[in-house]
């Protein structure tokens, strides 16, 4: 799913990440847990096509660069940030991010229904998003994340700033999206969440 061969990104004369090294497969959740500033934002940046490594190199699914279009249709990425529309409805924001990952419209109708009654939103799928508490915001922006059905979901701390409860049903979704075949990268700085995970790596700060 995932090979990454002695990676290293400097901004100036720091490296956020120093020669890393790291092989995920398929069909795990995965775990990177470390304080912040050890360089897993930046990773899944490099991941995604969004920051340039100096050197090594990143393969993902068949042996495919990051940031390519074959390989950004295949990944589901949700940020720390809300990354969603205030002012449109949850089923307006899935329908926007169906169209974007041009998702038939016949392949649509049956997964927004199943996302929406997965992260518990069906009764507030017509509701503008600007209404809506903080959790169901990022409960909306897991769905968003989902309309494509990608290979591999990355999760750039998901649960952060979540009440308890809420996080423990996005971990349930998170062990039942694997089930069902979808690979998961997740980053997170709270130990307790390492239990949740089929493997993990530890990150701290390059000095």
């Amino acid at each position: 799913m995932l090979d990454i061969q002695n990676v290293t990104v400097r901004f100036g004369n720091y490296n956020a990440l120093d020669a890393l090294t790291m092989n995920i497969p398929a069909g795990q959740i995965f775990g990177l847990l470390g304080p912040n500033g050890a360089g897993k934002s930046t990773l899944i940046r490099c991941l995604t096509g969004l920051q340039k490594v100096h050197s090594g190199q990143i393969r993902l699914f068949d042996n495919q660069k990051p940031g390519s279009t074959v390989v950004n249709i295949r990944i589901g990425y949700m940020p720390q940030q809300i990354a969603i529309y205030d002012q449109m409805t949850v089923r307006e924001n899935l329908r926007f991010y169906a169209g974007l990952y041009s998702v038939a419209p016949t392949q649509f109708r049956q997964r927004e229904e199943r996302l929406l009654a997965m992260t518990e939103l069906t009764e507030k799928a017509d509701t503008l998003l600007h209404t809506l508490s903080g959790g169901m915001k990022r409960r909306a922006m897991l769905a968003t994340t989902l309309v494509h059905h990608p290979d591999l979901l990355i999760l750039d701390e998901p649960t952060a700033g979540v009440d308890p409860l809420l996080r423990l049903k996005f971990w349930k979704w998170f062990r039942q999206l694997r089930d069902e075949g979808t690979s998961i990268l997740i980053t997170t700085h709270h130990l307790n969440e390492a239990e949740h995970c089929d493997d993990i790596g530890f990150y701290d700060a390059v000095t």
